[in-house]
């Protein structure tokens, strides 16, 4: 388990700990649904920089930067769910005071989804929504992780994936920063023990690329285990990674549902 420096768990105020939550050019709104966004594994929260502009001004997204990565690079990355949602939780919780959902890619899909349990235990406000991508539902977890046991190692599974820019991966000194985020934030997921005894009461939507094969579609279904209330499935073109006209389709249908 990480350290945690105990300030890193202490909420700063109700607009949050500018460690944990960045919002690109826009700023707080007295009104509508706040959107928390969580990255993939190895990412960070700039992949939601151009979103406040794609959204309607009724949603605020808020980019969840989790440690280990752009500027928290300097504090260890968790790499296991248990105390990682503890922080979230502590973060979050002053800005709970106004209607909220959480969307989440990858990786991000499953911390938002462990998030919203603790949410539900701890007897706090719980979100609208719960959006989740690319991740195909917890109740197929099996045990064996496709990162796992490869001769190509890590590196391989980037490669595969896509989303890595090429020149990081034909790049050992960048391959050398980026590998131990990466691992610790697949161990979150390899580890993680969360069965819950019954499924969220809350609305789930879940995007699928057509072409995704770590998370294709009929995977993807299986989220519909995880909700006693409506479900739906979008399947978009395209693969792990959403690209543009993908990503515009997703926050088109977020637009909607919360706006």
């Amino acid at each position: 388990m990480p350290h945690v420096d105990k300030a890193q768990l202490t909420p700063q105020s109700q607009d949050g700990d500018r460690r944990w939550f960045k919002r690109f050019g826009r700023h707080t709104r007295p009104s509508g649904t706040r959107l928390f966004c969580f990255h993939h594994a190895g990412g960070s929260a700039a992949m939601y920089r151009h979103w406040p502009r794609l959204l309607p001004d009724t949603v605020e997204p808020i980019a969840v930067q989790l440690p280990g990565r752009a500027d928290r690079f300097c504090e260890p990355a968790y790499d296991r769910m248990g105390p990682l949602v503890d922080g979230l939780v502590a973060a979050m919780e002053p800005m709970l005071d106004r209607p909220f959902a959480c969307y989440g890619a990858s990786m991000g899909s499953r911390v938002a989804w462990a998030l919203t349990h603790s949410l539900r235990a701890r007897g706090l406000p719980m979100p609208r929504l719960l959006y989740v991508a690319n991740d195909p539902g917890p109740s197929l977890d099996g045990g064996t992780w496709p990162w796992e046991g490869r001769e190509d190692g890590l590196e391989g599974y980037l490669n595969e994936m896509g989303g890595t820019p090429a020149e990081v991966l034909a790049d050992p000194s960048l391959l050398e920063i980026l590998l131990p985020t990466l691992r610790a934030d697949l161990a979150v997921l390899s580890t993680h023990q969360l069965q819950p005894a019954a499924p969220l009461d809350i609305r789930i939507r879940a995007f699928a690329g057509a072409e995704d094969t770590s998370a294709p579609p009929e995977r993807m279904a299986a989220w519909r285990k995880e909700t006693s209330r409506r479900f739906d499935l979008d399947v978009l073109p395209g693969g792990h990674f959403f690209d543009a006209q993908a990503e515009r389709r997703v926050l088109e249908t977020i637009g909607r549902d919360l706006g």
